[in-house]
């Protein structure tokens, strides 16, 4: 079977796009195992090399649908960087020509505000809907209405944690440099992540910040992703960084936050209705993979 496929990129957060509207990049054959093939595909070493797959479906109810796939073969509910690339590779392939568009995930419809230079997509502003702070939609085996600035204990260290979920469930932990005597760039995530990931209180496990406070409005976020590792960049855990950070007190309402990561920048408001999210998206290169 061979498959044609663009790889594309938001803030380094790098994906492997396959088109499965019109079923060309497929030769007509259905893609049974996404599974599979992101952990075949996402290998940078033996495969194309990536975070996952994204596969480009069509939809009875947006202008496409979408489904990701980590690189460990688990499917993700909503990618903000994935989501914005797809606006781009639908627009600038001519396959759905506007500047507004919607796009149906697992956490729901999603709509999209594209900003255009020279005839291609460069930036997209995403409503990605409401942050969910309630535990048990989260999910987090924690009691209360929310969990904002929570100790527990991971691993035997104490951390003050901030939850919420924005299509995925994510954790978010605000990092004192000097209290802690580590930098966050040199914060071991390899060793606190998976930690974090696979705990007993996170039932479908979590995505994890670890966030530095810049100023009044501006944040530098680590980010570890189920299914994944540490990430150049994630979209719902930037949204969830600065909800989290208007939360705790650090950030305002209803202004936008600059979320520093590790590949780019990404711009947040979070308002009383929703949480934006604008950012870039850039193709990489067009390549055919046979299997």
């Amino acid at each position: 079977m061979k498959i044609n496929f663009t790889k594309m990129e938001g803030c380094g957060n790098d994906y492997i796009y396959i088109n499965c509207i019109d079923n060309a990049a497929t030769n007509g054959r259905e893609i049974k195992s996404p599974e599979s093939l992101a952990v075949f595909l996402s290998d940078r070493h033996f495969g194309v090399g990536g975070d996952g797959i994204v596969l480009i479906l069509p939809s009875n109810v947006a202008d496409a649908r979408m489904r990701m796939f980590n690189l460990d073969g688990s499917e993700g509910k909503m990618c903000g960087n994935a989501i914005r690339c797809i606006s781009k590779y639908l627009y600038d392939n001519g396959l759905v020509k506007k500047e507004k568009m919607a796009i149906e995930t697992l956490s729901g419809i999603k709509k999209l505000d594209l900003f255009i230079e020279e005839g291609t997509v460069s930036r997209v502003k995403v409503n990605m809907g409401k942050a969910e702070l309630r535990p048990e939609k989260i999910p987090v085996k924690l009691e209360g209405d929310s969990i904002i600035s929570r100790e527990v204990s991971i691993n035997g260290k104490e951390y003050a944690i901030t939850c919420l979920s924005m299509g995925n469930p994510h954790a978010v932990v605000f990092w004192d440099e000097k209290s802690n005597g580590v930098d966050l760039d040199s914060l071991q995530l390899t060793d606190i992540g998976p930690s974090f990931e696979n705990n007993e209180i996170f039932p479908d496990r979590v995505n994890t910040e670890f966030v530095k406070v810049l100023g009044r409005n501006s944040l530098k976020v680590r980010v570890w992703e189920r299914g994944s590792g540490e990430t150049l960049a994630c979209g719902t855990g930037a949204c969830a960084s600065a909800v989290a950070a208007v939360l705790n007190g650090y950030c305002d309402k209803n202004r936008d936050i600059k979320v520093e990561l590790l590949g780019g920048e990404l711009t947040i408001s979070y308002t009383d209705d929703t949480v934006y999210m604008t950012g870039p998206c850039k193709k990489v290169f067009d390549g055919r993979v046979e299997l």
